[in-house]
């Protein structure tokens, strides 16, 4: 009697070990059908390659201009030089540089909407980039702009891309242009600020200088006041005025980055208590009332003339450091119009092209094939089923 168990052939090897699962797909038969039509496979993405070639002959061609400029250099050496000579007033230009300007901050500059949309007026981009909307143009000539910082040379890099190589090279300069006009009406460099700052400074001073000296001259002088040595007092007076106003100026810069519980703002505060404290006793009335309102107007008077000599003498620094910095952008190697296109790619565009048709193709094989197998591996297991 034959013990062996039908279907192994008298072997004892089970066949349906090596039949394929229930869909009737394996790698043979995916591996089988790609071979099959390997020449398919081989000239779809060679037709394809040909398509995006001659594709990118019809595209206008685009041409890159660049420009190299050379962002302003500061130093702090110089504005500790210029703040030197305030003696006790040292403080009230303090944290006004608030860090050098760095190069990223001209690249943002040139980036923003108020230099593109003078650039899309002036070369009229609306019209050529074929956009109803201000907002559009401006959109298209951001994509087509490139502005980098060099990493080792700090240089920024401007580039252009356009239809037009001399137009290319006109908007590349223009970029240029029109920061110089933005930072011609900006206070961004440390020279700049301490101006606006002491400037401004320099006209509250002058009006209540004038004032004092209208004062004083109303109130008259008579030889009973000499007693009181109204210069000496007026110089420990202005002393202490103008370490109270530096001290004020410090306060408010602390109180601009930290909060009034911080320690710094504390003992900052602490210490403006105590001088005005010692300039109110310093104050206290003594002796003929007509000679005290004398002294306090001739203080005063004193107080505002040296203010505004000190005032005069920064503004006067700063205004020479200012004139010195010269052009703030350098430009170091301008924008020419290129003599060789930089697109489009030709050869990017047809092998992109060739590998999503092959992609394409494979897939759609693939699919083809387990698609034709299923039907006839469904069709003798169901009739060995019935």
């Amino acid at each position: 009697m034959n013990s062996t168990a039908p279907g192994t052939g008298g072997t004892g090897f089970d066949a349906s070990a090596v039949q394929p699962d229930a869909s009737g797909l394996n790698f043979a038969d995916l591996l089988r059908t790609l071979l099959r039509y390997w020449l398919l496979l081989l000239l779809c993405p060679l037709v394809a390659g040909a398509v995006g070639i001659a594709y990118s002959y019809s595209l206008a061609p685009t041409f890159t201009a660049s420009t190299t400029v050379l962002p302003p250099q500061q130093t702090q050496s110089a504005a500790a030089a210029a703040l030197a000579s305030l003696g006790s007033l040292a403080g009230l230009a303090g944290g006004l540089s608030g860090g050098q300007t760095t190069a990223d901050q001209y690249v943002a500059l040139l980036q923003s909407a108020t230099i593109a949309d003078r650039v899309v007026d002036e070369f009229k981009l609306m019209e050529v980039y074929r956009q109803a909307l201000r907002g559009g143009a401006r959109a298209r000539l951001w994509a087509n702009s490139h502005m980098s910082v060099g990493k080792r040379d700090g240089l920024i890099s401007v580039s252009v891309d356009d239809s037009d190589p001399v137009r290319a090279a006109a908007i590349a300069n223009r970029f240029i242009a029109e920061l110089r006009n933005m930072l011609a009406t900006m206070a961004l460099s440390e020279a700049q600020k301490r101006r606006v700052y002491f400037e401004v400074l320099l006209g509250q001073t002058r009006d209540r200088l004038a004032l004092a000296q209208r004062t004083l001259q109303a109130s008259g002088v008579n030889a009973a006041a000499i007693k009181y040595e109204p210069k000496t007092a007026t110089e420990s007076y202005t002393r202490m005025q103008t370490e109270i106003a530096s001290t004020e100026v410090r306060l408010q810069t602390l109180r601009g980055n930290l909060t009034d519980n911080t320690p710094e703002v504390q003992q900052a505060k602490a210490t403006l208590d105590a001088m005005r404290a010692n300039l109110a006793r310093s104050q206290a009335p003594a002796g003929d009332s007509g000679n005290n309102d004398f002294v306090g107007r001739y203080r005063e008077f004193k107080y505002q003339e040296t203010l505004f000599e000190l005032y005069a003498r920064q503004f006067e620094i700063a205004r020479a450091d200012e004139g010195r910095e010269g052009t703030v952008i350098q430009v170091v190697d301008p924008a020419t119009p290129p003599e060789l296109k930089s697109g489009p790619h030709r050869l990017a565009i047809a092998t992109n092209l060739a590998l999503i048709a092959e992609g394409v193709l494979v897939v759609g094989l693939l699919l083809w094939g387990a698609l034709r197998k299923a039907p006839n591996s469904a069709g003798p297991s169901g009739a060995a089923q019935a």
